[in-house]
This record gives C-alpha cells, structure tokens and sequence, in this order.
C-alpha cells in the first residue's frame, strides 16, 4: 500500500499553493526602429525589421469602411 495523506487537504490549504502557478505574460521589447512593443529575438510586425535591417515587407494597415 502507498502513502496516504493523514489529514485532509482544506480548499484553503490547496488553492494557496495553487494560487502561484499562474500564466504570466512574456516579457516585451521595444523595437528600435520604430518603438513598438515586440517579442525578443522575433521580426516587429508593425516595420518588419529585426535588428538594423529590414526582413520582410509590411503592408499598410486596410482601412475600415465608412471611415
């Protein structure tokens, strides 16, 4: 037979040590070229430069209709 616990876990007790595993954000960095926040290591979606130089080309936002 395993281990068993001798006392009863309260929900308390539990979702206290439950309460730290929570999802976090990942961190975010500035783009230098043009300042928006971006993922480390990854292209800037908004001007599409890693680093100093450009890798892919961005099209213009669409705009909405009526506006």
């Amino acid at each position: 037979m395993g281990a068993l616990p001798k006392r009863k876990v309260s929900k308390s007790r539990r979702d206290k040590r439950r309460g730290n595993s929570g999802k976090t954000l990942p961190p975010l960095n500035l783009c230098p070229q043009c300042g928006s926040p971006k993922l480390s290591h990854h292209v800037c979606p908004v001007c599409g430069y890693y680093g100093d130089r450009e890798v892919i080309k961005v099209k213009s936002p669409k705009k909405k209709p009526g506006s």
